[in-house]
């Protein structure tokens, strides 16, 4: 690609931004996207949602200004949408920039989007729920780990990855087989990844104090720039909310809240509450996330510092 100027020489395909909520990625994301000339792909499962904008700390347009970003916006609060539907998104997108010999910088902490698009998806059969429903019901009565004991006999690479009172997995890899007469393992696969086995993953990452004071920070600017009034406008929706964006942090809180249930102290407790926990989940599942390179970024430091380090990493010295 021709190097656009300010940024580096030395193209990269693509970058995978990963982090957990309140760490900074987005800031940091556009900071490393004028070096790299890149354009942004959100991996965000509340971002992709119309209307949806303080809750979920989009990027306002001003902030976006010269750098591409994709799939922000694509669905409304009352579709669902689905990890496919995002396989199928993230492929258009990321075709698109390859076509323009741009580099893609995906950032996002939603961990379901970055597994997609390392293993792909795969057409297999819909749910059966009459073979479903009986397989439910002889877990219930024999135990999880009696049908995953079938399934590992069956198809063992799959039952290889399931903890075995994983009902629910286990139970899908057996409706497979039994629907189909071809182990899950088989669909799978045939799955095409959307991600490079080479692409970096840069994950995030602060200490607890750190991000802790970071997401209470976070929710008071969310709550000044007017993050109540946007969940009542919601409410109002005749058309609903999907389960997602219903039981989205934050949102929820303040359902409950305008609905009288909670005073709004409370719901703001909940919701600092609820974020924590949430982080800790990102960052314990990011620890499985092949070729992760840990970036720790401390206190107060710009985004702009923190984008030249990723760089290095990204972008290594000519030898």
């Amino acid at each position: 690609m021709e190097p656009r100027p300010g940024t580096r020489d030395r193209p990269v395909g693509t970058v995978v931004l990963f982090g957990p909520t309140a760490v900074g990625k987005g800031a940091v994301a556009r900071a490393l996207a004028r070096l790299l000339g890149a354009e942004v792909v959100s991996m965000d499962s509340m971002k992709v949602y119309r209307r949806m904008d303080v809750g979920t700390a989009k990027p306002p347009p001003e902030a976006r200004a010269g750098i591409p970003h994709h799939l922000l916006d694509v669905a409304d609060p009352w579709e669902v949408y689905s990890a496919g539907r995002f396989h199928a998104d993230a492929a258009r997108a990321l075709g698109a920039i390859g076509s323009r010999g741009r580099t893609a910088l995906l950032c996002g902490g939603t961990g379901l989007y970055l597994r997609v698009l390392e293993r792909g998806l795969f057409a297999g059969p819909g749910r059966d729920a009459r073979v479903r429903d009986a397989l439910l019901a002889e877990g219930a009565a024999v135990g999880a780990p009696a049908l995953h004991e079938r399934l590992l006999a069956a198809d063992p690479a799959v039952a290889a990855r399931l903890h075995p009172n994983d009902l629910r997995r286990i139970v899908r890899g057996l409706e497979v087989l039994a629907v189909t007469g071809k182990p899950l393992s088989a669909w799978q696969a045939e799955a095409r990844p959307l991600l490079s086995p080479d692409a970096p993953v840069v994950v995030l990452a602060r200490d607890d104090e750190d991000l802790r004071r970071r997401i209470a920070l976070r929710l008071e600017r969310m709550v000044a720039a007017g993050f109540l009034a946007e969940v009542e406008r919601l409410l109002a929706e005749p058309r609903g909310l999907a389960p997602e964006p219903a039981a989205a942090v934050g949102y929820r809180e303040l359902s409950e809240h305008l609905r009288g249930r909670t005073d709004l102290p409370g719901a703001l407790d909940a919701i600092r509450r609820r974020t924590w926990q949430f982080t800790r989940r990102q960052r314990i599942w990011s620890r499985s996330v092949p070729r992760r390179v840990e970036v720790p970024v401390p206190p107060d430091e710009p985004p702009e510092a923190t984008a030249e380090r990723i760089l290095a990493v990204v972008r290594p010295a000519r030898p």
